[in-house]
């Protein structure tokens, strides 16, 4: 699968929208995302099929030297392929090039297969935030990757 790691723009917000409600039980609004597109604290990468298809995408928001991901999204249809990976080591190589000294993200206890492409991105468990989730209700795992 051919794809490119590109920022996201407004008019990629109603793919986003709709990957959100396929991925997530309390998924972001149009409104929500555009907030996160238009702000100069928010990386907002998108993986995009050579046809123009959005495969996934991840958000990051930093503040002075930490940087916080919100959310990674993968389409049920390109999962496995790699793009996953790629956005992080993107996301990680912008963080770098901001200057932050860290990365950190929760992820539900139960997700197994999120929480193996994190540590092989160099993540580590450092945290559990209990009754974090809603829908179900479910602790977080907090996960951090030092940069420097």
């Amino acid at each position: 699968m051919e794809y490119k790691i590109i920022d996201a723009e407004q008019h990629h917000v109603p793919e986003i929208e709709e990957l959100e409600k396929q991925c997530f039980s309390m998924p972001w609004t149009a409104e929500q995302i555009l907030s996160q597109l238009t702000d100069e604290s928010h990386i907002f990468l998108a993986a995009i099929s050579n046809d123009g298809k959005l495969l996934g995408y991840m958000g990051l928001m930093f503040v002075l030297d930490e940087g916080y991901i919100s959310n990674v999204a993968i389409a049920p249809a390109a999962r496995k392929s790699g793009i996953a990976k790629a956005l992080i080591n993107e996301m990680c190589e912008r963080a770098g090039t901001l200057g932050l000294s860290f990365l950190t993200l929760e992820v539900r206890e139960s997700n197994a297969p999120a929480r193996s492409l994190y540590t092989g991105a160099g993540f580590s468990e450092v945290g559990l935030r209990k009754n974090y989730y809603q829908l179900p209700r479910e602790a977080a795992i907090l996960m951090t990757k030092y940069l420097r």
